[in-house]
Formats: structure tokens, sequence, C-alpha cells
């Protein structure tokens, strides 16, 4: 049964309209019917419905116009035309304006059925895949880059400024600052949302390998080139690509990516003619272009062309309000992940976030909660399952010095090593004391009494 699908039959013939209702009711179709191109029009415009089966010939219109009108308006909506002559021209038009099929009335009725069911399956495929897309659109917009600090909503207000347009952007920041997640979240708020989105980090590849996987080749360019191969900007057609560690893409590629930029063409390795694309390109950089132009390691004319847009994207120390917010968000992805339930974390646990240096930005805040969440054994993660370094790190150490006049955490500090030791002996046994203390090697009186004197976390 397909109870929740739904047909409209568009034919002037009332008779043809009854038989082909009650055959297709009998398969839990919900049926409309319209007698008109007008009418059918009207009630599309009230509720869209999934599969239209229409009469070529109308007293207002064509059913072959009729598909060219509609789909761009519906393109979720599959449409079957019917005719009473079969006429190749209108059959090869037909399926050029979107029709998904074409038949004879009265001789294809044992058609209908099965040619119904192959359009309902197609239409519900492209329902999936719109959902999908609108989940992807929601994971991966500007309401998700998480933060209140004055810095980063400067460079979220800057990217949606330019989103609409079709400017090139180029995003500057430290590594893990977050650079592909705003090239995600500004192509999928522009019109090119749904396009192709594809992302390239110019660091990963031998000048060799990343001309290729760029511009894509002709069988037998090269040694193991057996057939022709799209490259990263072809595939991106009508999309966006993002190309990621932009300064370090080898000074010889720097003038063919130029030349898409001005042109919207590139040529293949081995090949002989240009091929033309429509992609708007996203680069990012941690490195200071204008030096690396200085010192002829990037090229002055692609630095300009590149630099249209630019966007500075903020170091997490230099947004440590933020911190507690995404360490928020991360515990709970990573608890639900584990299918753990955590809820809170410490006031310690949170102050020793805010005082790292966080050199490796949110990527590297991302990895701490993951394995903090992996370590503990309670519902509030407390500062016994953050790594030593964060536990006695220098930042925390030189803030805790100013507020009591004197350093009592050291990293090298051989209780603040103990106390994690046994940590992760709790940890291993799941809690048990009697276990742990045998791992130890320790009496279990003195294994209480270290978990009473450093305080830690037992199940």
């Amino acid at each position: 049964m397909v109870s929740s699908a739904s047909v409209l039959i568009v034919d002037d013939e009332e008779k043809l309209r009854i038989l082909l209702k009650r055959i297709i009711s009998l398969e839990g179709f919900k049926v409309s019917e319209a007698n008109t191109i007008k009418t059918a029009t009207r009630m599309l415009e009230k509720e869209p419905v999934d599969i239209i089966l229409c009469d070529v010939k109308l007293p207002d219109g064509n059913g072959v116009d009729f598909v060219k009108e509609i789909k761009p308006r519906f393109p979720s909506t599959e449409i079957i035309l019917l005719t009473a002559y079969g006429n190749i021209a209108d059959g090869v038009q037909a399926m050029k304006n979107g029709a998904f099929d074409y038949i004879t009335k009265g001789d294809d009725n044992e058609k209908i059925i099965p040619l119904l069911s192959s359009a309902l399956e197609k239409v519900q495929l492209q329902k999936r895949v719109d959902q999908l897309q609108e989940q992807v659109g929601k994971r991966y917009g500007f309401e998700n880059i998480l933060g209140h600090s004055k810095v980063i909503r400067e460079a979220i207000e800057l990217a949606k400024k330019v989103t609409p347009t079709q400017a090139t952007v180029l995003l500057l920041g430290e590594t893990g600052t977050g650079k592909e997640v705003f090239a995600q979240a500004i192509h999928n708020g522009s019109k090119r949302s749904g396009k192709p989105f594809m992302a390239l980090n110019c660091s990963s590849f031998s000048k060799e390998l990343l001309e290729s996987e760029l511009f894509g080749h002709k069988a037998g360019a090269f040694t193991g080139a057996a057939k022709d191969k799209r490259g990263l900007i072809e595939e991106a057609d009508t999309g966006t690509l993002f190309l990621d560690e932009i300064g370090e893409m080898p000074f010889e590629l720097q003038s063919k990516l130029l030349r898409v930029l001005e042109t919207n063409e590139f040529i293949k390795v081995g090949d002989t003619k240009p091929t033309r694309v429509d992609v708007r390109v996203i680069a990012a950089t941690n490195r200071d272009l204008q030096e690396e132009v200085k010192d002829g390691k990037f090229r002055e004319d692609l630095f300009y062309r590149l630099n249209v847009f630019n966007i500075s994207l903020p170091a997490l120390r230099n947004r440590k309000e933020d911190i507690p917010l995404l360490a928020d968000f991360f515990m709970q992805i990573f608890a639900r992940k584990a299918g753990r339930r955590i809820d809170a974390m410490s006031g310690e646990f949170l102050e020793h976030l805010q005082h790292h240096e966080w050199k490796g930005n949110i990527r590297e805040l991302k990895n701490v909660m993951e394995r903090a969440v992996i370590l503990s054994i309670t519902n509030e993660l407390t500062v016994n399952n953050l790594p030593l370094e964060l536990q006695s790190g220098a930042g925390y150490s030189r803030a805790k010095q100013g507020e009591s006049g004197s350093n009592t955490l050291s990293a090298f500090d051989l209780a603040s090593a103990e106390k994690l030791h046994i940590q992760r002996v709790l940890i291993h046994t799941k809690g048990n004391k009697t276990e742990a203390a045998r791992l130890l090697n320790i009496g279990l009186t003195t294994l209480y009494r270290k978990i009473d004197e450093y305080g830690l976390a037992t199940i």
C-alpha cells in the first residue's frame, strides 16, 4: 500500500479519468482529478502531489509544454504523459523537458501501475536526498558556529555578508580555528547550496598528485593513467571548491589556478583543449601570504585574486569566554556516542580549560573533551579526566601563583603523577577498589587513603 502517495490525473475525458482513478485508488494512492492545465496548476499551487498523469492534448494547452512549465517549480513531482497517438518527436521533447515517461493511452493501461511504482521510487529517493541536504545545511549553517565572543561574532557577520555573492573568499587563521566549517556555512547559505562542495588540502599531495587531483587528467597522460579522471575543479562545477592550506600549493600550479579564477577554464593534464566550469573558490591558509609573496613563494597576481574578501578567524586563546560553550557541546556529542550520561563539568575542570593556551585551537579542545569523556567514571567531568599537561599546565600554574603567591602545581610533581596513575587504574577496574589495590601492589587501606587524599572520583 502507498496511502501516503498522491496522484493527479489531468485529462479532459471524464470516462478515462474515472477508470484511471478506480485502478490507481485500488493500489492505495490518493487520487485527485483536473480537466484542464489551468485547474491542475491551481491545484498544485495549493497542494503539490507526487505524480501527475497528464494527457498531451488538453483544451487549454499541451502536456509537453506543461511539463516544461511545472517541472522547475515542482522538481520533486514526477510527470507521466499520456497520448492517444504516439509521436516520437513529442516523446523526445517531453523527456527533455523532464517527463518521467511518455506512453500511449489504452494499449498501455497495464503499464500504468508498474510505471507509477517506479515514479514513486524516484519521488521518495528525491525526498530523502532533500531531507539529507536540509540536515547537512543545518549542521553546517552559521547558527551552528558556536560562540558569543565579539571576535567570533564579527567573523560570522562578515561571512554572512559575502555568502550571497559569487566573490572568492580567503579565510585566514591558525590550524584548528574552523576554516572548513566557515567555508561549508558560506556554501550552504549561498545560491549554490545543494550543489557540490568539494574540499582539498593542498599540503596533502606532491606536486604531480595535486595537479591530477585538482585538474584531472586524460588517459595516457602519465604512467598509470589508464583512464580519464575528473579533477575536483570539474567535480565542483556549479558548486564550491574549498582549497585548504592554499599557501602550500606549489608555485608551478598557482598559474593554472589563476587561469580558473580569471577565465573559468583549465586544461587537464595530458589534454589539449580547455574545460569550462562555473565554480566558486573559497581558500584558506595559516600562512601570511603577503610575506610569501615578498619571499617569492606565492604569486602576487594569484594572491590578489584570492584576497577579494578575506575573513580572519580568531584563535581559541583570543576567545576564551567561548570555551565553556564549546566544551559543553563536545561533551554532549561524545557522551552520546559512548552511550553515557555526563551532564556537568566541575568548576576546576573549566578553570583548567580556560587557562590552557590551546595551540591546536578548537581541534585540540575537541580531542581533550573526547578523552575526558572516555576517562570519566561519573556523570561529571573533573580535572582528573584531563591530560597531565592540562592538570598542571604552565598557564594554569601562573594563574594560581598570581592568586596565592605560590606555585602549587608542577608537571614534574611526583604526587600529580601518582594521582593520575591511581585514577587510571580505577578506571581500568571500573571502580573495583580491591582489584585496583592488587594491580597497584598496595594495601586496600592505603588505596582508600590515597583516594581521599587526592579527592579521586570513584564509581
